[in-house]
């Protein structure tokens, strides 16, 4: 028998591949000759520089990189072959503020792109980027500049330091001195969002507020994008706006499109493309995913949605746990086989969530998921 174990992270409880090996040692205790494959998946945030690097047999790397207010940090990211994998979070994202520093008129992604530079300097040439978790709404101009662009005023005066109060000064992008190793590189980005560039459901009406914006700020943020919009389609001569996924963290995705030709892709698709995920389960009996909390917005492309797809595909059972589960339609109607709660409903979630505790109670559900169903007929979902 072939299991296959791909759950995300447990946030703030178990990282992905300590979620399996307490899967693993629950089917091991019943099927103790089982063949128990553990792929680390991530679906585009945190984690997937983790998942992807171990599947793909690279490295860590760390360097100095500027936070979104400039400041210098040490960020990390991953390097397998010529590809670098990295979560522009690790440079810009909103946790390296604190509550009262989020001011996306004044943060830049500057910094995500002198980790771009850096792996450069390293040799790669393929990138898979996750933009998930931004402190920033400056369309991806400082991390651009940081890569080699130029951006000019109406004046014909060049913008110093791009953020998000400075798009609606842009009137000219000069590119010509970029440097070769950026026209060379393929950047896949993962993007979960279907936002576009700006406008009354653009990036700073929906995202801006949680990153310190007032009224007054997201109205200027969206005025800048929109001129901006403007500028790269007489530069680019691609319209930008309506893009799905471009007003991702604070218009990032619109600019890796414009810009760099990005492939725009869903996070769990990225990660799962790139590990060959569905050579690894090809022949599997079952497969087991996962995640912190199950509710609607797994059917929305998270990990267990994606993992689903995949199996189902090549017609293989899945079962979902997960730390707490709220029933809905929305994940009653995926397909899974079975989703099971690990936690009992009488012990708090705080309590039940420790890692020690979590890990405890995976191996408990799935060694009784193991010794009730047997695998000897198909699995019914769940309906507790």
């Amino acid at each position: 028998m072939k299991i296959v174990i791909a759950s995300d992270s447990f946030k703030g409880s178990l990282s992905s591949i300590e979620v399996a090996q307490a899967a693993t040692r629950g089917i091991k205790a019943v099927y103790p000759d089982c063949n128990v494959i553990a792929v680390n998946v991530a679906d585009g945030g945190e984690g997937t520089v983790e998942a992807v690097v171990e599947a793909l047999g690279g490295e860590i790397v760390t360097t100095t990189v500027s936070d979104p207010l400039g400041r210098p940090i040490q960020a990390r990211y991953g390097i397998a072959g010529n590809k670098a994998i990295i979560e522009m979070a690790a440079a810009s994202g909103l946790p390296l503020l604190c509550p009262e520093e989020r001011n996306p008129w004044l943060t830049s992604t500057h910094g995500t792109g002198e980790l771009i530079m850096d792996a450069m300097r390293r040799g790669c040439r393929q990138f898979l980027i996750g933009i998930g978790g931004s402190a920033t709404n400056d369309a991806g101009t400082g991390m651009l500049q940081a890569m080699g662009f130029r951006f000019y005023d109406s004046n014909d005066n060049e913008i110093e330091h791009c953020c998000g109060g400075t798009m609606h000064m842009i009137a000219r992008i000069h590119d010509s001195e970029v440097a070769e190793s950026v026209r060379q590189s393929q950047f896949t980005v993962a993007c979960d969002v279907d936002t576009p560039f700006c406008g009354k459901d653009g990036a700073a009406p929906v995202f801006a507020p949680q990153k310190g914006a007032d009224p007054d700020m997201v109205a200027r943020l969206n005025a800048g994008m929109a001129s901006l919009a403007e500028v790269i389609e007489n530069k680019y001569h691609i319209n930008i706006v309506p893009v799905a996924g471009a007003g991702a963290a604070g218009g990032m995705g619109g600019g890796f499109r414009a810009f760099l030709n990005a492939t725009l892709k869903r996070g769990i698709d990225m990660v799962l493309d790139t590990i060959d995920f569905d050579h690894t389960i090809a022949g599997a009996d079952l497969i087991i995913t996962g995640e912190g909390k199950i509710d609607f917005q797994t059917a929305k492309g998270k990990t267990a949605a994606g993992v689903l797809a995949r199996a189902k595909a090549q017609d293989i059972p899945v079962i979902a746990i997960g730390g707490c589960v709220e029933r809905c339609e929305s994940v009653e109607q995926m397909g899974f086989a079975g989703i099971y709660p690990i936690t009992e409903e009488k012990l708090p979630l705080e309590i039940a969530m420790q890692p020690t505790i979590a890990a405890a109670n995976i191996e408990k559900t799935i060694k009784k998921i193991c010794v009730c169903h047997k695998f000897s007929v198909p699995l019914r979902p769940e309906t507790k």
